[in-house]
């Protein structure tokens, strides 16, 4: 069979060449449509990436939400009211008169579901009465004939036929019989504190003075029963007429407060008591008309009837810890009752107008602020679980809705140095959980993005020169042959686990540098100069010498020098030690020279990242320039430029965006690197820029309390935020790099 030669101009052949034009444009459009798509795809995914973290995120710059559900009418209106409360599921409300009788008001069916009244002997009237913390909901009756009664309410929880049943009830802690504090005398002015092995009452007698009475519980061991040993003091010193006084749950601290001076008596000790602080808290906006106690009753709140509420807490001092004036809150109404949640550090107040705030004291946030229909409010009180509010106004019970979740969260809290109770200064703190119901959360961000640029720049300090170096003595210096063997063994170590180098660092590096510090400093010098050195010795080595040698492996000749020095210095390491730093260097940083030493520091984590982040940059790097075109170079070495030259003036310009580019992607790596900062540095949010102390970056953070934290809280919210601004440290440092390589390419191009 004979071939058919196909003409060129034939109609065949323009055929022909038109199928191929088609499938080649069918393929150009179908890849055109394939990138595009995929390009797209990303764009979309990092914008669901941000609208996500944002979605998490918003919860917890929004205010609170306060609703009225119910109000119930109250029976004995004429007796005034000592405290209200509800249960943890607000469907059962109560009102505790001062009389000592206790009403239970259903909030669903708005009707007295039981009440309690207290049975005393013949002739005994109630004198005084007192609440202790709110979280306890309890209350003791001081009586005529120097006795006390105290008692709690409860709520007992049944579930008969699979539905709810909430049984109010009353219990006696110490007993229903009441205690006697004095032979005789009326208790006036009542306010106690009780816990499992003390109980503690102060009070005014007949004669105006205040006593302090304590009861130390001791079990026999006979009977399993607890008996008391009492023990009491007279203040001579205490002021006669008190308008507030308080009592810290732990027994330690009696707090008076008569007009705007307040006394503060250390009571640890009964044989020791003393006047431990008198507190002015006069202010030109007004007079103080209460005093009340923050959740964890280490702060004392002031409020004046300006409207004007102070928080006041103790802070070291040359005289001791002192209560001192944190942070006040002006833009309120004049306040006619004040409460306290049980756990938080949120307070609410209403006006005798109706106008309800809700505030949370450290992120100093006014969270709500409306008014409602509440005529001559009274006492208020939280539920259990801050999500009711019972306030008693116009012979009512008003039950409120309040959706609070995360009061504690605000941008000063996050981004601002913030007085906590018990610092003796304010600080950026991150401590986002405690063994302690008194604990409050500190979400400071600036620690962990402190830290993690922290370890960004010692990992780049570390990283940057060996990888630039090694870059451009790779790409224009280096022999072809041995760059083949160069470029793919430093890329293959990026594809090592940073799990492994963080274990490395973490385990090995970490006590090796610690034992051998002197040596790793002088190891830090010697390297480079001996480098140098050799570089030297081999310029003035004579041509014959040269010659005998291949000149494929010069390079490697430096490797016998390396090994060398690092083995010498490591070897010198302990008699430096032990002439200059007294056989200890780490005891020598901490007491002589005062800096702390942490065995997982910055200069471990420089150390270990940079090796993570010296492949990045070098093959990007490399890369770079040594795609920069021949003519280049060639042209500056024809018109006699030496090769540094060459090198300096016409190959780095050229290849300058690829060299940015190179670092700022080792960047980006390493304030996303996780494993490594998690493993080999302490995880302490400290602000410090000692290369001997820790860090705790953002990634690690994430990784270390994400799984720990509880889905929707503030604490799980932050995290999200952390990963957020970690998102928005990469992408400025993406976005700028890619400006700055522009630019430096437009510049360069006419090269």
């Amino acid at each position: 069979m004979e071939s058919q030669v196909i003409q060129p101009g034939s109609a065949t052949h323009k055929l022909l060449i038109g199928g191929r034009t088609n499938r080649r444009a069918v393929k150009d459009k179908a890849a055109q449509i394939g990138v595009t798509i995929g390009g797209t795809l990303v764009f979309v995914a990092l914008l669901l990436i941000f609208f996500y973290l944002l979605y998490v995120i918003k919860p917890i710059f929004d205010g609170a939400d306060v609703t009225p559900v119910t109000n119930v009418s109250y029976q004995n209106a004429d007796i005034p009211t000592l405290m209200v409360g509800s249960d943890e599921q607000n469907e059962v409300l109560y009102r505790v008169a001062r009389n000592g009788q206790v009403d239970f008001y259903s909030a669903l069916t708005q009707q007295l579901v039981d009440s309690f009244k207290p049975e005393l002997a013949a002739g005994v009237t109630i004198t005084s009465s007192a609440v202790s913390a709110p979280s306890e909901q309890r209350f003791a009756l001081g009586l005529s004939n120097g006795q006390v009664l105290i008692t709690d309410i409860a709520f007992g929880l049944t579930y008969p036929d699979n539905k709810r049943l909430i049984t109010p009830e009353l219990r006696y802690p110490v007993g229903n019989t009441p205690l006697a504090l004095t032979d005789g005398g009326a208790i006036h002015s009542l306010v106690f504190a009780l816990s499992s092995d003390k109980m503690s009452f102060a009070f005014q007698g007949d004669n105006g003075t205040w006593q302090v009475n304590r009861f130390e519980g001791e079990e026999n061991m006979m009977t399993e029963e607890v008996e008391w040993q009492p023990a009491n003091v007279t203040l001579g010193d205490a002021p006669i007429k008190v308008a507030h006084q308080l009592m810290t749950p732990d027994q330690r601290q009696l707090i008076l407060q008569t007009g705007n001076k307040i006394y503060i008596y250390d009571i640890r000790y009964l044989d020791d008591v003393s006047l431990l602080q008198v507190l002015d808290v006069e202010s030109s906006n007004g007079k103080v008309n209460n005093i009340s106690l923050l959740a964890g009753a280490s702060s004392i709140l002031v409020a004046y009837d300006s409207g004007k509420v102070a928080q006041y807490f103790q802070v070291n001092s040359d005289k001791g810890r002192l209560y001192q004036e944190i942070r006040e809150f002006d833009d309120l109404p004049p306040s006619a009752a004040l409460a306290s949640e049980f756990y938080r550090k949120s307070f609410a107040t209403v006006s005798a107008e109706g106008e309800l705030s809700l505030l949370y004291t450290t992120s100093q946030r006014q969270l709500f602020d409306e008014t409602f229909d509440l005529k001559h409010p009274g006492v208020m009180g939280f539920s259990p679980r801050s999500n009711g509010l019972v306030v008693e106004a116009d012979h009512k019970l008003h039950l409120f809705r309040v959706a609070n979740e995360h009061p504690e969260v605000s941008w000063s809290a996050l981004w601002d140095k913030v007085w906590y109770e018990g610092y003796p200064e304010p600080e950026y703190v991150w401590q986002s959980t405690s063994g302690s119901d008194d604990f409050e959360a500190k979400l400071s961000l600036m620690p962990l993005a402190f830290g993690t640029m922290k370890a960004a720049f010692y990992a780049m300090l570390f990283a940057v020169p060996l990888a630039l170096a090694g870059a451009i003595y790779t790409a224009y210096f280096m022999s072809p042959k041995v760059r083949g063997i160069v470029k793919p063994t430093i890329e293959i170590m990026e594809a090592l686990p940073t799990v492994i180098l963080g274990f490395l660092a973490g385990l090995w590096l970490a006590p090796l540098i610690e034992d051998h510090l002197p040596g790793i400093m002088i190891l830090l010098v010697l390297l480079p100069v001996s480098i140098l050195l050799s570089a030297f010795a081999w310029s003035k080595l004579p041509g014959r010498w040269k010659q005998r040698l291949p000149e494929v492996y010069q390079e490697l000749m430096l490797i016998p020098v390396i090994c060398f020095v690092g083995w010498a210095s490591f070897a010198i390491s302990p008699m430096i030690e032990i002439a200059l730093f007294g056989g200890d260097t780490r005891q020598f940083i901490t007491n002589q020279l005062g800096i702390t030493f942490d065995q997982r520091n910055a200069l471990v984590v420089g150390i270990a990242m940079g090796f993570a982040v010296i492949p990045t940059i070098f093959s990007i790097a490399e890369d770079a320039i040594f795609s920069v075109p021949r003519h280049l170079s060639n042209g500056s070495l024809a018109l006699g430029a030496t090769p540094w030259q060459t090198l300096t003036r016409v190959v780095l310009l050229t290849a300058s965006p690829g060299i940015f580019s190179a670092v700022m992607m080792g960047l980006g790596r390493a304030v996303g690197e996780t494993m490594i900062v998690l493993m080999a540095t302490g995880n302490t949010a400290i602000m410090e820029w000692s290369v001997f102390q820790g860090m705790r970056t953002l990634a690690a953070n994430i990784a270390v309390e994400m799984p720990e934290s509880a889905i929707g809280s503030s604490h799980y919210r932050v995290l999200f935020l952390a990963a957020f601004v970690l998102f928005i440290f990469t992408f400025f440092f993406n976005t700028i790099a890619e400006v700055v390589r522009q630019r430096l390419r437009e510049r360069y191009s006419s090269l």
